[in-house]
């Protein structure tokens, strides 16, 4: 059921607020584990910890947490899901030791995983087929806003006040988020409230957990290592059980299973779904690679990166901002087809950069990449939340997070993989002691601190150098996936856009 009336566009304001509320803890821990690896003592492993804890449980929780709001109340699982992400963020503030931050990291990932299937969910709600594109530009742009905003003023906390407040400035966020949703948000549930399906709950959990882990394993260890290999295989071997109970228990007890199996019927929802899986991961090639270049080649500090990401923000929310007037016109196929283009050309253009070049040339493909991402992106998920039905939203919502949010691992791993060993691959350690080549090796920033450590210039050159080298085939990787985008949109994304598709069917209907 919709909401009548202007109400559901202030709604939408308060889902937006939450979705701000939950994505800054995110993009602030990214500058802040300098910070952390002193105050908390932590070694190189706990630090990869910090990241990987949030994500592992952010996977494993999605898909129950659609399921859970469509049985008990969305509304009412989106404020206890806003209380435990505040408690995360304080439990965060206060961690004296690594396993205590780990922790509070994972409580922060399963409130996390509750409200990001719920947000979606809301927007299905609250809006027609024909409103939903401009919605999800909406929701789009609000996620965009905290990818500067987090390192902005993040990196201003740190700089002058102490590490904590990182964390504990959500709070006041969170709790404008939680008074608007009391007041603005109808509570909603499934009429049918859906079985709790244990087997696919706990097999769904498991397998998507699992296989995150052996993703974020692979780029830390490389992909032959066994926690890479064991997880990948344990958890698509875990989700292939899943599919198969799932089959089993919708041809038994249609409506009672966790996933809802006939959207997979749906070309709008498989496609929009992929195909906006697709473009995360074309897109974190610029996400993944650019403030490390602010920082380690521009010698940007963590704040001045966050300024530099600017014009990537102004892009997306162009592109967001655009998608459902493009979209309305063109059609969703020519929209998306047009976004990975945009993307694509984009990352050729960055692929151009060199050591010496200087920030004009990145904040124009940064800017041009959040064009192409924004309207990629909004209308592919606009496409696929055109398929879902009010009663079943939740998890039809958590289905097509949990397939998108695996391509920022996947993601992670593979570009990470490429950048590294372009990077090594182009170092010349020759001459350099033995403990300076391994810290070089390790990471560019590894590099550029050592190279100040030993007063050397042309250490620092080649460091930078080398690393832009790495970035060069990193960027080529993602436009090749750009271009698989373009591919598989053109071949199997239908051509209307929801509002089109639906005006017409109205149409159609009342002529008849």
């Amino acid at each position: 059921m919709t909401v009548p009336g202007a109400r559901r566009w202030w709604a939408l304001g308060a889902l937006s607020l939450v979705v701000l509320a939950v994505a800054l803890p995110a993009t602030i821990l990214s500058v802040a584990l300098p910070t952390l690896a002193t105050a908390l003592r932590a070694d190189a492993a706990d630090l990869q910890w910090f990241v990987s804890a949030y994500t592992l449980v952010l996977a494993a929780g999605v898909l129950p947490g659609g399921l859970l709001g469509d049985r008990f109340g969305r509304k009412r699982l989106l404020l206890i899901a806003l209380v435990g992400y505040a408690g995360g963020s304080v439990l965060a503030a206060l961690s004296t030791t690594p396993g205590m931050f780990i922790a509070a990291q994972a409580v922060l990932g399963l409130g996390a995983a509750l409200v990001i299937p719920l947000v979606l969910s809301g927007i299905a709600v609250l809006f027609t087929a024909e409103e939903r594109p401009r919605a999800v530009g909406i929701w789009a742009a609000a996620n965009f806003v905290a990818l500067p905003l987090g390192p902005i003023v993040g990196g201003w906390i740190l700089s002058n006040f102490w590490w904590g407040w990182v964390f504990l400035m959500n709070l006041p966020i969170i709790a404008l988020a939680i008074v608007a949703v009391v007041i603005l948000l109808p509570e909603s549930r499934s009429d049918t409230p859906p079985a709790l399906d244990p087997v696919g709950v706990l097999t769904s959990s498991a397998g998507l957990g699992v296989l995150t882990y052996g993703l974020v394993r692979a780029g830390q260890d490389g992909w032959g290592s066994a926690g890479a290999l064991g997880g990948m295989l344990g958890g698509a071997g875990l989700l292939l059980v899943f599919a198969g109970w799932e089959r089993g228990l919708h041809r038994r007890r249609p409506g009672r299973t966790l996933a809802d199996v006939t959207l997979f019927g749906s070309a709008r929802f498989t496609w929009g779904t992929i195909i906006a899986g697709l473009g995360v991961f074309a897109f974190f090639g610029l996400l993944f690679a650019t403030p490390q270049y602010f920082q380690a080649v521009l010698g940007a500090d963590a704040m001045g990166s966050g300024i530099r990401l600017l014009p990537l923000l102004a892009g997306m929310m162009i592109g967001a901002g655009l998608a459902d007037r493009v979209a309305d016109r063109l059609g969703a196929k020519i929209t998306v087809s047009a976004g990975f283009v945009v993307l694509g050309a984009a990352l050729v253009l960055a692929t151009t950069t060199t050591a010496a070049s200087g920030y004009g040339l990145a904040a124009t493909w940064t800017a041009l990449g959040g064009v192409g991402a924004g309207l990629a992106l909004a209308t592919a998920s606009s496409a696929a939340l055109a398929a879902i039905s009010t009663e079943r939203a939740g998890v039809a919502s958590a289905l097509m997070q949990a397939v998108q949010k695996l391509g920022t691992p996947l993601a992670a791993a593979i570009l990470g993989s490429v950048l590294n060993s372009g990077y090594v691959d182009r170092l010349d350690v020759t001459g350099l002691p033995a403990q300076a080549v391994s810290a070089t090796r390790e990471s560019v920033y590894a590099g550029v601190e050592v190279a100040g450590r030993l007063g050397s210039p042309e250490l620092l050159s080649n460091v930078r150098s080398a690393f832009v080298a790495g970035l060069e085939q990193m960027l080529w990787v993602s436009v090749a996936v750009a271009v698989l985008g373009v591919l598989l949109t053109v071949a199997f994304l239908p051509a209307r856009a929801p509002r089109v598709a639906a005006a017409r069917a109205a149409e159609a209907e009342s002529v008849s």
